[in-house]
């Protein structure tokens, strides 16, 4: 082969295994031509969408240049949303589902969606998180873990694979080895998992043992270190974690697909173009990109590291040809997936299955259940916490809203930590005057991890031992008011299940 043509196949396989994000709700033509050129895979995030029917003509649009093109996105359902993230999802996520601990309704939430990715030209979508959230104080995974049990993780991640699968859209468990059990956000740096093998065994394993023996076809990394395994290299760079334990010891042979190969805990050290390098190197097959970097500059820049990299002796054209012959595979199968998928109705925003699900989820303590149903319009009080990066920011949330609809005159006022701790706002003067006279209804979220909002929270319930407080994240110990009810999740689902409930449940 001359050097041109090697040069042109090297490219080819390059591009086959980036699975690239860009702007817009059209595809550029940077992608269309990359596309033309090997790129077998985009992702989409929430500044693509504006409507299933939109998103359906930009998949058309993608797949003419290649009718097996892999279109993944993002999308857990819950508090992480990008097919809903302007309205918030219908559908409540994975704590909620394991909080009811129904498997076959968590099947039927994620067949429900599955229909929804169908119908806009979806193919892949990077959920379930099979993680086991065994550390509260965790501030990547929390609601987005089915719980803390790894019998309960793994039941309804086998669930959830499977009702996604049969709708025809292919699942990705993630964030292996297990992402559940640390205390830094891999978006901005390196969280460390030190336990043992054996308690990594029991713990964190098995839902992606569940999700291999589900029938799942791809498995993302987690940019974690694991000492137990690798003590030098983050599970996406590591041969020892990605080929010895997932392909050798857990029999994988599917699609391994990497975290956001931008996020600080890999850049930091290597950059965006060393961790493409290493990720690929050490048994990745699809390096996700451009959650934030999306132009066509990083798609070149990666091209050209791994090529580099080939020719430079540092990454085997073996590996590179390997990692491409998955994506072929795998692109095959879910295009094969996508046609034989159940094309059912999907229900829509606040009815069908997400609201069913989302109402069975909620939980009231007896001092709640006695003060409830609320009959004047209340003031309702939103103590928002900085999410991690995973939560658009764009998506709401809360209860005010769906309160307002039901009880007209309803009023809010959403309070930042920051806010509280310079002094720009008094709770006194936002939350306490505006509910004088009124029922009081105070939205939190994550409570136990944040301090100030504890502090927010004991402090409106001393001076109104009356207000309600809805706790829309995991549920901890450190309110002491007597009135409780728990969402399990923030979606918008959740906020109209309990506003619901506040408005028609009754003592009995």
């Amino acid at each position: 082969m001359s050097s041109s043509k090697h040069s042109s196949a090297l490219r080819r396989l390059a591009l086959s295994v980036l699975q690239p994000g860009f702007v817009g709700t059209e595809a550029p033509d940077w992608i269309l031509r990359d596309i033309g050129d090997g790129l077998a895979s985009v992702v989409l995030f929430s500044r693509n969408i504006v409507s299933t029917e939109q998103v359906a003509r930009l998949t058309g649009q993608l797949r003419a240049e290649n009718p097996d093109l892999i279109v993944a996105i993002d999308e857990e359902a819950g508090d992480v949303t990008r097919i809903e993230s302007a309205t918030g999802s219908s559908r409540p996520g994975n704590f909620a589902l394991g909080t009811v601990d129904d498997a076959e309704l968590t099947e039927a939430v994620a067949a429900d969606l599955g229909r929804q990715l169908r119908a806009a030209g979806v193919s892949l979508d990077y959920a379930p998180s099979a993680d086991v959230n065994s550390n509260p104080d965790n501030p990547i995974i929390g609601v987005r873990s089915f719980g803390s049990d790894p019998d309960v993780v793994s039941r309804h991640t086998s669930a959830w694979i499977r009702g996604l699968q049969s709708s025809g859209v292919a699942a990705c468990a993630k964030h292996f080895p297990g992402h559940g059990d640390v205390a830094v956000d891999s978006h901005h740096d390196l969280p460390s998992y030190p336990a043992g093998r054996e308690e990594i065994a029991a713990q964190a394993l098995p839902p992606f043992r569940a999700a291999v023996a589900a029938g799942v076809r791809a498995v993302m990394s987690g940019h974690l270190l694991v000492p137990a395994y690798d003590p030098d290299l983050p599970a996406t760079l590591s041969r020892r974690i990605l080929h010895g334990l997932l392909r050798e010891e857990l029999g994988f042979d599917g699609l391994v697909v990497s975290d956001a190969i931008e996020m600080g805990a890999v850049t930091r050290r290597y950059g965006i173009d060393g961790a493409t390098v290493k990720a690929v190197a050490a048994g990745v097959d699809a390096v996700c990109v451009g959650g934030e970097s999306a132009e066509e500059a990083t798609v070149a820049l990666l091209v050209k590291a791994l090529t580099t990299a080939v020719t430079g002796g540092e990454l085997p054209e073996e590996r590179l040809a390997e990692a491409a012959d998955r994506v072929r595979e795998f692109a095959r199968w879910s295009a094969g997936l996508r046609a034989a998928g159940d094309a059912g109705t999907t229900a829509g925003a606040g009815e069908g299955i997400g609201h069913i699900a989302a109402r069975r989820a909620v939980r009231l303590t007896g001092a709640a259940r006695a003060a409830l149903p609320l009959t004047a319009a209340p003031h309702v009080v939103e103590l928002a916490p900085v999410t991690n990066m995973a939560i658009g920011k764009e998506t709401p949330w809360g209860v005010a809203g769906p309160l307002r609809e039901r009880l007209p005159g309803t009023t809010s006022v959403r309070v930042r930590g920051q806010e509280l701790e310079e002094g720009t706002v008094a709770l006194e003067r936002c939350a306490l005057e505006p509910a004088a006279g009124r029922p009081l209804v105070i939205v939190a979220r994550d409570v136990a991890r944040h301090a100030w909002m504890s502090r927010a929270v004991t402090g409106l319930t001393a001076a109104r031992p009356d207000a309600i407080v809805v706790e829309m994240g995991l549920p901890g110990t450190a309110t002491t008011a007597a009135a409780q009810i728990f969402t399990h999740g923030a979606s918008a689902a959740s906020g109209v299940a309990a506003a619901e409930i506040l408005t028609t449940t009754s003592a009995g």
